[in-house]
This record gives structure tokens, C-alpha cells and sequence, in this order.
């Protein structure tokens, strides 16, 4: 038995519909994301664009048509935009609203009260376009820098099948304007490969699967979110102090048993409360934001970043010893001296406390170390380094 296009669009409106309800309150109402936000827009365009096909044929196919073709081609819009806010980036407003614009258009001026297929051509061709564009985005999602040191996001496997199935549904909907432009809508070889069925069909399964996908995608990211809220500082996006300390101490424990040596580095930035007070509290933040990124570049991957407490940071140098230690403080200090502020606010300056890490001690000792030679830094004048050897900090 075949079932007739008719058929198989209630089919796909049904689905459709299901599928929207289903992704809307599981997916979308726990995480308000945006891309889940433009999924079930494609979602329902996709349902209203299948549902104004259901009077092809009809008297009012004049009007119907056209506007089930631009639906979809909206819907496909859609999905792109989902992609580019995947990928943090802004979509282009003309390129949205230009396919569209441009669908309607083929298809008014193509005689849709006569010609079921009006402005075929253009339709298949945007569709390929928008979805293959989706595809491309979803294949380009890689952690932002934001993200890298904020949430530690992976690769998604379910973001890499999402590109590989929307790419499949690209190069379908590629052939089909191929085959359209070559043998017209009529042709046998359209018909059978690539009509109105197959096509009904093949989209039915990818919005299936896709759903799917995005409902597995939205989950990791929400996990992801929670991971970050419990091992990150809002404001600076490094390892909060516990974070640090569990992640120090297992490296510390690691390296130390082959008889590796680190540095260990307590930072403060001077006059931290006169800062506040005289610029306000969002200039603070500031210092804060931009004292963590200037660590960020210029430590390695493999070294550790914390924010210790209030004004007060953390490093952990990993097989460094304290003469590299310092030459790094150096870098930082010179670097934040290069660097604009608001208002004209001079970036405050920064004492380190240094203490070598060794197999001789723990982490926990030298903390207190470099914490003794950061009071001494304070208490000696500030805008300074000073090194702890193993018994009490010294000056370098």
C-alpha cells in the first residue's frame, strides 16, 4: 500500500506538533536557552508550513502554497539562527529575512494558481542553502575562549551527529533542485526519488532525530552549566578555591611521586579597597576580570589558576622552579601595567608571595609559605616578589 502525499503531511503535521510540545516543556521551559528557543520556532514553522500544504489542489492552493513554502523556508531560517547562538555568534537579520522574502516572491510570480510547483526552484535551492548552513555552524562548534575558561565545554558528540544528519538533509534537498531544475517536477525521476513523498518522509525522520539530538545537547550543556556554578568564579571565570585546591592537590600528588618540582604563587592586588571606594565596586570587578585574564595569557595550559578569595590569586606552576616563577610574575606585572582601565584608573599594582614546591613538602605547606612571603611583599612596601625557600620566606 503507498500512502498519498496528503496522507503523509497530516503524518509529518502530527509529529510535527508532538514533537514541539515534547521539546517546548522538556527541554525548553528547564533550560531557556536560545537555540532550544529557535529549535521549537522551527518547529512550529515547520508545522504551519506543512499544514498550508494540506490545500494543494484546492481553490486556495493560490495562496497556500506560497505561504507553505516560505513558512518552511523561515523554519529552515530558524534552525540556522539556532546554530549561530550555538556557536555565540550573531546571525545576519538580512539573510533571515531575505529567504523568506525571496520564496514568496518566486513562487507569487510563478502562477501558483495553476502551478502546484510555483516557484519550486528557489524553494529547494534556499532550503539546501539555510539547512546546509545550519550544518556548517554545527560542524564549526568548538568551546568560545569565554567558554574554555568559564565552563570547560567539549565537543559534543551530539552536536557532531546533529551537523552529520542536517548535512545529509542538505545534500538531499541539493539533489532534489538538481533533479527539479533538470527534469521538472513532473519528471519520473523527481517523482520517485525525490517528490513530495519521500521528501515528507525524509524530513519526518529528521526532525525526529534532530529533536532528539537537541534534547541530548540540552542536557549536556545544563550539566555542563551546573559543573561550572560548582568549580568556577563567576566573576573572573577561574577555578574557584576548592576547585583549585582538589585540582592542585592531585597534581601535586601526581608530579611530586616522580620527584618533580612546581612553584606555587599567592598574588594580591594593592590597595584593592581603595579602589571601590574611590572608582566603585564595578571598577574593582574590572581589575579583578582583567588581573585573571592577563594570568590566562601568559601561563601555560598545564598550569593552574585560582581565584584565592576576594582580591587574592592562586597559581600552581608544575615542574617551574621559583627563578621561572618570578620571571612570570614579571610578565604579568609588566603586562597589567600596559593595559587600559576605565576612567582613567591606574590598574593597581600586585605583590607576589613565591614558594617552591617540592616532594619535601604538601600543598597545604607551601600555600603557607608563599602566603608568609606575600605578608612580607605587603608589609615591605607592596608592588613586589618575594621568595620562600623552605624554612621562611627571603627576599628575591
Amino acid at each position: 500500500m503507498t500512502l498519498d502525499t496528503t496522507t503523509l503531511r497530516v503524518a509529518f503535521g502530527f509529529v510535527a506538533l508532538t514533537l514541539l510540545v515534547l521539546f517546548y516543556f522538556v527541554s525548553f521551559r528547564t533550560s531557556r536557552s536560545a537555540y532550544c528557543g529557535w529549535w521549537c520556532a522551527a518547529l512550529a514553522l515547520f508545522l504551519a508550513g506543512s499544514a498550508a500544504y494540506l490545500l494543494d489542489g484546492t481553490s486556495q492552493q493560490v495562496w497556500a502554497n506560497p505561504l507553505g513554502s516560505t513558512l518552511l523556508v523561515t523554519g529552515a531560517c530558524s534552525v540556522w539562527a539556532g546554530t549561530r547562538v550555538l556557536r555565540g555568534l550573531r546571525f545576519s537579520r538580512t539573510l533571515f529575512a531575505g529567504a523568506p522574502a525571496v520564496t514568496a516572491l518566486a513562487a507569487v510570480l510563478d502562477d501558483p494558481a495553476d502551478n502546484a510547483w510555483a516557484g519550486g526552484g528557489p524553494f529547494l535551492a534556499l532550503m539546501a542553502l539555510m539547512v546546509g548552513l545550519a550544518s556548517r555552524e554545527l560542524w564549526l562548534v568548538r568551546p568560545t575562549s569565554t567558554e574554555l575558561l568559564r565552563r570547560e565545554l567539549t565537543f559534543s558528540p551530539s552536536v557532531r551527529a546533529l551537523a552529520l544528519m542536517s548535512g545529509g538533509f542538505s545534500v538531499f534537498y541539493t539533489l532534489r533542485t538538481v533533479v527539479f531544475l533538470w527534469v521538472g517536477p513532473d519528471g519520473e525521476l523527481f517523482d520517485r526519488y525525490f517528490g513530495s513523498q519521500v521528501a515528507t518522509l525524509v524530513t519526518t525522520v529528521l526532525l525526529a532525530a534532530v529533536s532528539f539530538g537537541m534534547t541530548s545537547l540540552s542536557y549536556e550543556r545544563e550539566t555542563e552549566e551546573l559543573r561550572t556554578r560548582a568549580t568556577r568564579d563567576g566573576l573572573t571565570g577561574l577555578l574557584n578555591r576548592a576547585e583549585f585546591m582538589r585540582q592542585a592537590g592531585a597534581e601535586w600528588r601526581s608530579r611530586h611521586h616522580g620527584g618533580a618540582h612546581g612553584s606555587l604563587i599567592l598574588a594580591d592586588l594593592d590597595h584593592f579597597k581603595a579602589v571601590n571606594d574611590t572608582y566603585g565596586h564595578p571598577a574593582g570587578d574590572n581589575a579583578l576580570q582583567t588581573f585573571a585574564s592577563v594570568c590566562r595569557g601568559i601561563v601555560r595550559s598545564s598550569d593552574l589558576v585560582g581565584r584565592y578569595g576576594g582580591e587574592e590569586f592562586i597559581i600552581f606552576l608544575p615542574d617551574l622552579p621559583v627563578e621561572r616563577a618570578e620571571l612570570i610574575v614579571g610578565r604579568i606585572s609588566a603586562r597589567l601595567r600596559e593595559t587600559a582601565t576605565p576612567n582613567g584608573m591606574p590598574f593597581p599594582t600586585v605583590s607576589y608571595g613565591i614558594a617552591p614546591a617540592s616532594a619535601a613538602s604538601d600543598l597545604d605547606d607551601a600555600i603557607e609559605r608563599a602566603d608568609r612571603a606575600l605578608y612580607e611583599a605587603k608589609a615591605s612596601g607592596r608592588d613586589r616578589v618575594i621568595l620562600s625557600d623552605g624554612e621562611g620566606p627571603v627576599t628575591g
